[in-house]
């Protein structure tokens, strides 16, 4: 999940964190159904069906983008990239929110995150491999902090995701929330001279403020990030 951590709770949680604080004209909708709701989304593969459709119509996007771009020595002559995030856009992290039932336990997560245990995202990761395969830098942006940096190289390791250009985390003591932190590290990306053609994110805060060519929002019912 991702950092600060704010609102990590099943998707109805954080609804309930955004709208605590009006009046409600009525009894909300239970939480049970809901989280029932939720696991059946998962369970019967139309949330997979959900991602393989925007991962497709990413991957098709890189491969235009590819053909777009002057090559000098088989490779593009400008240093083309795609900005991935991590959690429940590469991996997956179903296996431990389903155990804790949809909820957050701060010290249950980092065990989790220290097991590099994380499956793939099956869909994204064909994404991982189209962007190798064009030469296309891919750079993975996530807002974990940088104590996770092991564990979070094995996972990427794991599931042989393993090379890329950088993997880029955030400092330890640094409290910008999700969009900021990404915003702030996409413009830098750019200062430094990559076209970043693709991001790709499970939230809205990892696609806010623009900088690159095209984003790619896949679904996530699970929690919010700011």
């Amino acid at each position: 999940m991702k950092r600060p951590l704010r609102c990590l709770l099943a998707a109805s949680a954080a609804w309930f964190c955004v709208m605590a604080a009006l009046p409600l004209a009525a009894e909300p909708a239970n939480l049970g159904p809901h989280k029932a709701e939720i696991r059946a989304y998962v369970d019967t593969g139309v949330y997979l069906r959900d991602v393989a459709k925007v991962a497709g119509q990413a991957r098709t996007w890189l491969e235009q983008r590819a053909r777009l771009e002057p090559r000098t020595g088989g490779k593009p002559a400008a240093r083309l990239a795609i900005v991935l995030d991590l959690d429940e856009t590469l991996f997956f992290n179903w296996p431990q929110m389903a155990a804790q039932d949809l909820g957050y336990v701060p010290d249950v997560w980092e065990k989790w995150v220290e097991s590099a245990a994380a499956p793939p995202l099956e869909p994204v990761r064909d994404l991982y491999w189209t962007a190798r395969r064009l030469k296309i830098a891919v750079i993975f942006l996530s807002s974990r902090p940088e104590r996770q940096r092991a564990a979070t190289e094995r996972n990427l390791r794991a599931i042989e995701c393993g090379v890329y250009e950088s993997l880029i985390l955030q400092a330890d003591d640094d409290r910008s929330s999700n969009a900021e932190f990404k915003q702030r590290q996409r413009a830098r990306l750019t200062a430094e001279g990559f076209a970043i053609v693709a991001n790709v994110g499970d939230q809205d805060s990892d696609l806010a403020g623009g900088g690159a060519e095209r984003s790619f929002k896949l679904p996530n019912p699970f929690y919010l990030t700011e």
